[in-house]
């Protein structure tokens, strides 16, 4: 799993094009502030072991929120960030798994569409822990 974690002061994204044949047809536009967004990429091999996967991922994603000072976490499946890719539906059971595991830390959490490119607007600060990578 590779994790890209951004603060972002205000990131917006809209639906545009479906990537993902098994997912429902949606339109979606949201802006969410102050939160840190994690662009997340599960890999084939962590289909072995997805449980650590998630318990690392959730690890990370409230150390970051806390460095920054938020409660929002934004979880966008960006399945960019390595050569393999997981299947959809392990990753979107960690997506879903990971949103519980937060929300029961009290964190506000949030997931753009599933299986969808989305037009995004992405407003980040220039501080030390706004923009994190974590390898696992």
């Amino acid at each position: 799993m590779r994790l890209l974690m951004i603060y972002a002061d205000r990131f917006a994204y809209r639906t545009s094009v479906k990537a993902v044949e098994s997912v429902s047809e949606i339109y979606e536009e949201k802006v969410i502030e102050n939160a840190i967004v994690g662009f997340i990429h599960a890999e084939e091999k962590d289909e072995e072991n997805i449980s650590y996967v998630e318990t690392k991922m959730v690890k990370n994603l409230k150390w970051a929120a806390r460095k920054n000072n938020t409660k929002k976490i934004l979880l966008h499946s960006f399945a960019h960030l390595s050569e393999t890719k997981a299947s959809p539906e392990i990753t979107k059971q960690l997506l879903n798994n990971s949103e519980k595991r937060l929300q029961n830390a009290d964190y506000e959490v949030y997931q753009t569409p599933f299986g969808y490119f989305l037009d995004l607007d992405l407003k980040a600060p220039g501080s030390s822990f706004a923009r994190l990578f974590k390898e696992v």
